[in-house]
């Protein structure tokens, strides 16, 4: 390797997966998957595609096997204890509202941001209509929240805090061990949102002081859709909002207390265990800060190629130091609304982008995006190239180009 090839930024990948387009929706979705995922799933599920822990055959066990060995698997990856406190679910939202709904109860005051997506709004809204007082922390205008005033809202019933790691939007991480030490310290819980973090930046339960991580496997965890969960911290009890079959203990009326059956219910998703079992291994192969410094770099060169462009506007794009941040960037094109944009990259320039309120209207509310129905967003992935960011930025220049000369 040559003196040049070792201070690059970028990942030195054995293969990259082709796709019809330039996709830059990894925020979404992750896109394509590393073949690793895409052949073990099938492999696995040809062979072993039973259901795990119900009988004593052999491919049965099996797949039992592999279920425990992906909650160790994400129980190391997250720094947690016990493996069996790692639960699976259908995904972020899934497992956030099994934490929010079993945790808070009515008369309890929680504090809240308003960075979250509405898998946490949501569910928080509702509570608020049952009794529950919220408190919601609004982020600065370089897209960051004043863990301070998070924690100047804590009042004697204070029983919850409930945060967003990294914003689907404007891509900043939120300083979460300055608020979660400060929980800890005072018998709060820390429900933490990771759905965007986790696989791009460590995401590790002491150091943040966390009860409770929830997780999605399909984004940077390079997962299939369908799969996710959370790690809940030894000595945090959340209620159970449901019951049904776990495989063990059959004759009892009551669904199980003791964990991973107190949050599973049902047939676990096989098929999507498999997917995310590969995917972390990849992630964990080519390793976290190689692939968070690969996507980081692309994030500054495209950041830095639209930032010039007369007529683009960013959102929250600036350097700010000793702060954090993710490979996502959002912007509009003035006198367009997100969605045209949107729709000229992917037809003009086989881009794909997402578009609109990305799921999260307080941050748009806070930017003044929601009156143009959002903002276009490019969320860069591992296997996004150079290539693929010049493209992203002759796109928009162009875009901006043709705006100008209407007017």
């Amino acid at each position: 390797m040559t003196l040049t090839e070792q201070a690059s930024p970028y990942l030195k990948l054995d293969e990259v997966p082709s796709t019809k387009l330039i996709y830059l929706d990894n925020s979404a979705t992750s896109f394509p998957k590393p073949n690793e995922v895409y052949v073990f799933m099938d492999t696995f599920y040809r062979n072993y595609g039973v259901n795990p822990g119900r009988s004593g055959f052999d491919l049965c066990l099996e797949a039992g096997s592999l279920v425990d060995e992906t909650r160790k698997l994400l129980c190391r990856f997250f720094g947690g204890t016990d493996s069996n406190r790692l639960v699976f679910g259908y995904n972020s939202t899934d497992v956030l509202n099994l934490a929010i709904f079993g945790l808070i109860e009515p008369g309890e005051h929680v504090v809240t941001t308003h960075v979250e997506h509405n898998a946490t709004l949501r569910p928080l809204w509702k509570l608020e209509q049952e009794g529950v007082e919220v408190d919601w922390v609004d982020f600065d205008e370089k897209g960051y929240v004043d863990p301070q005033e998070i924690i100047r809202r804590f009042k004697k019933n204070t029983s919850t805090v409930v945060m967003n790691h990294g914003s689907n939007v404007i891509g900043t991480v939120q300083d979460v061990a300055t608020v979660g030490k400060a929980c800890r310290e005072r018998g709060i819980h820390l429900i933490l949102d990771v759905s965007q973090t986790a696989g791009m930046v460590p995401v590790k339960m002491d150091e943040l002081c966390a009860d409770v991580i929830c997780f999605t496997g399909h984004k940077s965890l390079m997962g299939p859709m369908g799969i996710g969960g959370m790690y809940v911290r030894e000595g945090v009890e959340i209620s159970r909002t449901r019951a049904g079959g776990t495989g063990v203990k059959s004759a009892q009326r009551d669904h199980l207390d003791e964990y991973p059956y107190r949050m599973e219910y049902g047939t676990p998703n096989l098929p999507g265990i498999a997917g995310l079992n590969a995917g972390v291994k990849w992630v964990e192969k080519h390793g976290i800060e190689a692939i968070h410094r690969h996507e980081m770099a692309l994030w500054k060169r495209l950041r830095d190629g639209l930032k010039p462009i007369e007529g683009v506007t960013l959102y929250c794009a600036d350097d700010v130091p000793g702060k954090e941040r993710i490979s996502v960037l959002s912007f509009n094109v003035n006198g367009l609304e997100a969605m045209d944009t949107g729709t000229m990259l992917d037809v003009d320039y086989n881009i794909a982008c997402r578009t609109g309120l990305h799921c999260t209207p307080m941050v748009h509310e806070h930017l003044g995006t929601d009156k143009l129905h959002g903002a276009a967003r490019f969320g860069i992935g591992a296997f996004n190239t150079e290539a693929d960011i010049d493209a992203a930025i002759h796109g928009v220049s162009e875009i901006a180009e043709m705006q100008r000369k209407k007017k």
